[in-house]
């Protein structure tokens, strides 16, 4: 194998080694500044969808116009969601693909303001369809952003991340067989942060339908806190002020109980070996 090593992974799964002493041209990876400029356009190119987005919505009078913005505040939160109410009914689809694509957008990015959407869907829709809206929407975000790392973002991770992401794939390779539990794992809990996982999964050979289904499965019980607090919208005064010592605790036995399963085969294994 010329310049990139590899370790094995599962069966018939490798993954690769972020240290690659071979030219990055002669490998078809792109420069780190051709890498910033490429996420660059497909930003802008993405910000304009969006602002098209937007430009389907109702016509609104201008207090209401100030008020279609992101959140960054509870009370940001609380004045939209308001105004989302008030529209909701005569203009479902439109506040629900409008509501839904910006989840995307921000996910696909790692922009802040997603918790504060999720908030958002619980105030605005059933439990149930909100959750699975939400799951689904962070699940496609996550995996953009993983399809837009495999393509420009190996030379970006080697010249800026280049330990942690090595450190990281050490850690995978340890858990290579259990890869949709260990990412469960870390989506649940907030040891890595979720930019990380999505920008460094397919540099180091993350298959991408575990990564998938484990983003889906993992994202949703925080998710369904932040939901639950959107049933009491005008009650937060933060966005996580709905969350009590309870919560924390049931999220830390889903976190556990994700990651059982691996610690007891790789036991069961070195009992056996």
């Amino acid at each position: 194998m010329s310049n990139a090593s590899y370790s094995q992974v599962g069966v018939g799964t490798a993954v690769k080694d972020i240290d690659d002493s071979g030219s990055s041209r002669d490998r078809g990876t792109l420069s780190s500044r051709s890498a910033l400029l490429v996420v660059l356009i497909v930003f802008l190119i993405s910000a304009t969808g969006m602002v098209l987005v937007f430009a389907q919505f109702p016509e609104m009078d201008e207090d209401d116009s100030q008020i279609l913005r992101l959140p960054r505040r509870i009370d940001d939160a609380k004045d939209l969601g308001r105004l989302l109410s008030k529209y909701k009914d005569s203009h479902y689809f439109t506040v629900l693909s409008t509501h839904f694509l910006t989840y995307i957008f921000l996910q696909t990015f790692a922009i802040p303001g997603s918790i504060f959407l999720s908030i958002l869907s619980g105030f605005l829709y059933p439990t149930v369809m909100a959750l699975s809206l939400v799951c689904l929407c962070s699940g496609v975000g996550a995996t953009i952003c993983y399809l837009l790392s495999s393509l420009i973002g190996r030379g970006l991770v080697r010249k800026y991340i280049p330990e942690r992401a090595e450190n990281w794939r050490k850690q995978v390779n340890k858990y290579s067989d259990d890869l949709i539990n260990y990412i469960v794992f870390l989506r649940i809990t907030p040891f890595i942060p979720n930019w990380f996982i999505n920008v460094v999964s397919p540099v180091i050979g993350v298959p991408v339908m575990p990564f998938f289904i484990a983003t889906l499965i993992g994202v949703a019980p925080p998710s369904f806190l932040f939901i639950r607090a959107g049933t009491t919208l005008y009650e937060l005064t933060t966005a996580t002020s709905h969350i009590s010592w309870f919560s924390i605790g049931v999220l830390a036995v889903l976190s556990v109980v994700s990651i059982l399963p691996v610690l007891f085969r790789r036991r069961l294994r070195e009992k056996l070996e």
